[in-house]
């Protein structure tokens, strides 16, 4: 199997990371400045087997785009067309930042370590891979029951 690779895009950087090659646990990977995550993931995919990018979506609570979509999409729209073979999902990122903040006292990390934003973003990146995995495991079944129930 190949890796699945996931992206919490910012407008001044962006957290990275991938799953295990079996894809069954995500890892924070790094944070990248948002002009050179392009570049980064290029260069990532020549040295890595990707099947798959995984990009937070920023929504609002009445699920709408988020005023930071706009920052996004350039970025997504590029990797699409330099990677036109390369499926690009987008799930949904709200609270990512939240739940990033709250592991990182529950891990028991000093208040200067929770508040490096690198940090922030490797961990949300991580929680939106993590979360997508789930997701994944659960559409899964629903298809195998489906298929066995025909």
């Amino acid at each position: 199997m190949s890796r699945i690779m996931a992206i919490d895009l910012g407008r001044k950087r962006s957290g990275i990371a991938v799953t295990d090659p079996l894809q069954i646990i995500a890892n924070g990977l790094t944070t990248v400045e948002s002009h050179k995550l392009v570049d980064f993931v290029l260069n990532y995919l020549k040295t890595e087997d990707v099947e798959q990018i995984v990009i937070g979506e920023p929504k609002d609570m009445k699920n709408n785009p988020s005023d930071c979509s706009k920052y996004i999409e350039p970025i997504v729209n590029r990797l699409k067309k330099l990677l036109p073979d390369m499926p690009i999902v987008r799930y949904d990122e709200r609270f990512t930042s939240v739940m990033a903040h709250q592991a990182m006292i529950d891990a028991g990390l000093s208040k200067s370590r929770r508040q490096d934003k690198e940090l922030v973003d490797t961990i949300a990146a991580t929680i939106i891979l993590q979360s997508y995995l789930e997701s994944k495991t659960c559409r899964d079944a629903i298809n195998r029951v489906s298929t066995n129930n025909q």
